[in-house]
């Protein structure tokens, strides 16, 4: 896969779609894992200002971060899980940065644990 950016779109059961985009170049051997795997189907849960769920793709850190900003895709080694940085939080422990949200990031403050969110290239 040579595409640098993948544009993806996060369908919100109950809630709408948002649209955003994974880089490679933040952490190559995690996107193509994630990129492979898609679409992915997921139930939300919900930390601080981040929605994540676990997503059937094991990977070790990469490039991992222990501070990300708002609006960040993420990938968590510890839990196995996409992350979606809404708000003013931070991870629980490095994650791996793997793009970001392009449009209709807000709308992830309305999502409640148990929300199916649905991840496909878009």
């Amino acid at each position: 896969m040579s595409a640098s950016r993948v544009p993806i779109k996060f369908t919100v059961e109950g809630i709408g779609e948002v649209e955003g985009e994974l880089v490679r170049h933040l952490a190559p051997r995690t996107v193509d894992a994630i990129t492979k795997k898609l679409p992915l189907e997921g139930r939300a849960a919900i930390w601080k200002e981040e929605v994540y769920f676990e997503i059937p793709v094991k990977m070790g850190t990469e490039k991992a971060e222990p501070i990300v900003e708002k609006g960040a895709l993420t990938y968590w080694p510890m839990g196995n899980a996409l992350c979606i940085f809404y708000g003013e939080s931070q991870p629980y422990s490095p994650v791996n940065i793997v793009g970001r949200i392009t449009k209709n990031l807000e709308l992830f403050e309305r999502v409640k644990s148990g929300t199916k969110i649905i991840v496909e290239k878009a």
